[in-house]
């Protein structure tokens, strides 16, 4: 097993800088290779990234590659972890499926005991750099990097080596009525046409210009116009993201009371909703008050 693994995805990389991912993978291979790591794998022993973020593969560029694959070969293994069966690929699932296409049978690999936060944020680093992901895909791949690795926004910007606005801008989109995420997810409307509408506050009116627009081919400028220029339509204000230095501490007594806690001003709030809920919290926090 690698040293570096069990420190948190952020010390696998140079400089606590997230935009690394090919010089980081670079490492894992020369490391197999000084250590004869690298083994051939059966692909039906192989199983999907469950938390790959991509949900459409271009065929033509899958295609492309597969041809190179039955010409050149695989070039660079891909990056796996056992599982109860088979294993599950961390890094490099196009090279998969390509190979599949090629009729190949079995693809080089490197094993790596990554844990599940690891596995997840691998993936989608890989696929923020290096695959054009619909505007939706990126905001579900920032969402849960920022959950995930317990980060603001504007950590994850600096990080990525991307700007604040972007990240806010990318994630405003999944205010959007699941049927519009899904016009963008499958390139029906364009990012620009998704942030706009992400301003608008009511639902349904998402949904029925979404659908003007690709009815009426509206461009961005149109849409932008139809919504501004009405004043009877309203907007969703950004709301400035809490930079809370004591989220850790929250996030612990959240799980450790099972309720909503909050540490702001130099003040802690405990929320219980009824007396018997106060002394279950008071009974976890080992307080006994007599009356």
């Amino acid at each position: 097993m690698s040293k570096a693994l069990g420190r948190g995805l952020e010390e696998l990389f140079a400089d606590n800088n997230l935009s690394n991912l090919e010089d980081f993978e670079n490492k894992v291979i020369e490391d197999a290779k000084t250590n004869d790591q690298i083994v051939e794998l059966s692909l039906s022993d192989l199983r999907a990234n469950p938390y790959q973020p991509r949900k459409n593969f271009d065929e033509e560029a899958l295609k492309e590659l597969a041809d190179s694959i039955k010409e050149h070969g695989v070039f660079q293994p891909i990056i796996v972890k056992k599982s109860i069966k088979g294993y599950e690929i961390i890094a490099g699932e196009r090279r998969f499926r390509a190979s599949k296409l090629a009729g190949l049978t079995s693809i080089p690999a490197i094993i790596k005991d990554f844990t599940d936060d690891e596995m997840m944020q691998i993936a989608l680093l890989e696929n923020l750099q290096r695959e054009n992901l619909t505007a939706i895909e990126e905001a579900k791949a920032y969402k849960n990097l920022i959950e995930s690795m317990n980060i603001t926004q504007d950590e994850l910007a600096k990080k990525l080596g991307k700007s604040r606005s972007h990240i806010t801008n990318i994630l405003g989109l999944l205010r959007l009525p699941a049927s519009v995420q899904d016009m963008v997810l499958y390139n029906k409307l364009s990012m620009g046409h998704a942030r706009v509408l992400s301003k608008l506050d009511d639902s349904e009116k998402q949904e029925d210009l979404a659908q003007k627009i690709i009815d009426e081919d509206l461009s961005v400028r149109e849409v932008e116009s139809l919504i501004y220029d009405n004043p009877t339509t309203k907007v969703v204000k950004e709301k400035k993201e809490k930079n809370n230095e004591y989220k850790y501490v929250e996030d612990y007594l959240k799980e450790k009371l099972g309720t909503s806690v909050k540490v702001n001003n130099d003040k802690l709030t405990i929320k219980f909703s009824s007396v018997h809920d106060l002394n279950r919290i008071l009974e976890i926090m080992n307080i006994n008050i007599d009356e």
